[in-house]
């Protein structure tokens, strides 16, 4: 498969442009269509993708192994008691090694530098799964289904509410800002996105005609909103202090008072794993507005993307 992003890492969107977004997302509604259809896609025939867990997964393992192996080629796994990083080998020297057995390497792990680090000393293309900063390929994948639904992206008005300073968040600021999608987060005092990643989505946004609005007030972020999103309020590592963020989110749960101030024909999305009653009630997130499932299927077509075209 010919592309210009052969040899690219995959570590944040906002090293992509909104040109090389579209690309991708492009191509995995295109191999979509082509699997539905009994067609089959294996331009990574042969190849090898290394894939490292420090951060235990369901989506993110299955559609990467399923994904590549319909692209042609093998999937490994790598968890973490398996490497000898746990034994205090450098994220350089493995990143160097590995490159010398592997076409590319997806790592889902808790600190960004190290995807970081592990892309720098790699000849070989790194996609970044998961990071407690980042989560790239869910974004993206969100991406292809706001397209799917909705007919189109630049425009939309994308609403958050809840936890928003987690990496779905600062993906999604990323992403809607580069393809002029508005986005608008809610969330507490205490609670509010990374500064830092909010200055870099505005002055991407600002190029694109984006508009992106961090507020406290769940209402003014849903309303009108053609796209309402939540993810759990405890990630992992955050067990101890779960009763108090309960507290404290609860005003920013999606329900069904809060649905009455969307849009007509909006949509609920979730990356899954969901906490029912506490992120969101059953009735939305088992509704008719609810495209869970679409998007954790459209997990596995994206990355199958980003793998063919940066492998």
């Amino acid at each position: 498969m010919s592309s210009g992003l052969r040899g690219r890492d995959f570590v944040s969107l906002r090293d992509f442009s909104a040109e090389e977004i579209w690309q991708i997302v492009e191509t995995a509604r295109a191999m979509k269509l082509r699997l539905k259809a009994g067609m089959e896609d294996r331009p990574l025939e042969g190849k090898t993708l290394g894939m490292i867990f420090t951060k235990p997964s369901t989506r993110t393992r299955i559609s990467f192994e399923v994904g590549i192996w319909q692209l042609g080629g093998v999937g490994l796994f790598l968890s973490a008691q398996e490497l000898q990083l746990r034994r205090g080998e450098t994220i350089e020297d493995t990143a160097r090694v590995l490159s010398r057995y592997l076409d590319g390497i997806m790592i889902r792990t808790y600190a960004h530098q190290d995807v970081v680090d592990l892309a720098k000393h790699s000849s070989i293309p790194v996609i970044n799964g998961l990071t407690d900063l980042l989560h790239p390929c869910q974004a993206a994948s969100d991406l292809l289904t706001i397209w799917e639904k909705l007919g189109r992206v630049r425009g939309v008005k994308f609403a958050f509410t809840g936890d928003g300073n987690n990496n779905m968040v600062h993906s999604l600021l990323f992403a809607g800002a580069k393809v002029g999608m508005d986005v608008r987060v809610a969330s507490p005092e205490g609670f509010h996105p990374d500064p830092e990643i909010v200055a870099q989505a505005q002055e991407d946004a600002a190029r694109t005609g984006a508009e992106i609005l961090i507020t406290d007030d769940a209402r003014e972020a849903v309303e009108g909103a053609d796209v309402v999103y939540a993810d759990v309020w405890t990630s992992m590592g955050q067990e101890d202090g779960k009763e108090e963020r309960l507290r404290v989110l609860m005003p920013y749960q999606v329900n069904g008072d809060l649905w009455k101030h969307v849009g007509e024909g909006a949509v609920f999305m979730h990356c899954l794993p969901a906490h029912r009653e506490e992120e969101v009630t059953t009735d939305v997130i088992d509704g008719p507005m609810s495209v869970v499932f679409d998007q954790a299927e459209n997990r596995m077509h994206l990355q199958k993307a980003i793998m063919a075209l940066t492998m």
